[in-house]
């Protein structure tokens, strides 16, 4: 049986990886992606789009259409997605891995206050100017919906959903963004703290750097905790070398069962 592996995009990473198959003779690669962003970039190979209906019909999905291995590409904060593919791997047997690039950690100089929800950081703001530059993304804003002394700045790729903070400017973009850039952004909007989630890589980065600059705070929501005994892999060539497609290897279809390894 031809290699067929399903990626759960929506990642740099899960495009990297979604290329990288779809250019080797014999393997076939779908991704599939939330619908969640209204203007996704071009991907190589096949690409899905919408939910399965929870781990059941994910199981579904990897049964009927054949699936040798699943990756789970997806946003470090797509708590439910990760636990559905967990699931739907344990039961069908498919060999799993989850994709992460490495989170961000603390340097000299920076001034961080974690957080393990959105709810927890919007505790600790009242403990800093009434600025706030949040960039958590477009879910999620009703945690601070309750902060009417606070003034928002709120960056997202896609228009946020309410409800939102009374006070609250949005703008709309997407990275990479530059040092530069970034300590402009704080500096014209007059920003007191920065909220930001654990998303790692380098596309983000800047606006911390831009605020250690700056002398600012960052509260900086840590990841949830991933499902028992999956398999993590920190870049897609990780993920090659998992499956046995690494730099003059053959395809391997078959392989331990289950997201754990």
């Amino acid at each position: 049986m031809s290699p067929h592996v399903l990626i759960l995009g929506g990642t740099a990473e899960a495009r990297e990886l979604a290329a990288d198959l779809a250019a080797r003779p014999g393997v076939r690669v779908t991704t599939s992606l939330a619908g969640r962003v209204g203007r996704p970039g071009a991907l190589a190979g096949e690409v899905r789009v919408g939910g399965f209906g929870g781990s059941a019909g994910l199981a579904d999905w990897l049964r009927e259409h054949r699936v040798t291995a699943l990756v789970d590409a997806t946003h470090p904060f797509a708590e439910t997605i990760t636990a559905n593919a967990a699931r739907a791997a344990a039961e069908t047997g498919v060999p799993a891995l989850v994709l992460r690039r490495p989170g961000w950690r603390p340097g000299p100089g920076d001034r961080w206050y974690p957080a393990d929800s959105l709810a927890a950081a919007a505790d600790l703001l009242p403990r800093f100017g009434p600025r706030v530059l949040l960039t958590t993304g477009r879910l999620g804003l009703s945690a601070f919906a309750h902060l009417a002394d606070r003034h928002f700045v709120v960056r997202s790729v896609e228009p946020p959903e309410p409800p939102m903070p009374p006070h609250t400017e949005v703008l709309l973009a997407r990275g990479p963004f530059t040092v530069a850039g970034e300590t402009a952004l704080l500096c014209e909007n007059l920003i007191d703290v920065l909220v930001t989630k654990d998303s790692g890589g380098a596309a983000t980065a800047a606006k911390l750097t831009a605020a250690r600059e700056l002398g600012l705070p960052v509260v900086v929501v840590r990841r949830p905790p991933l499902p028992a005994g999956v398999t993590t892999v920190p870049d897609p060539a990780g993920v090659l070398t998992r499956l046995g497609l690494g730099p003059g290897r053959a395809p391997r279809v078959t392989g331990g069962g289950g997201a754990g390894g």
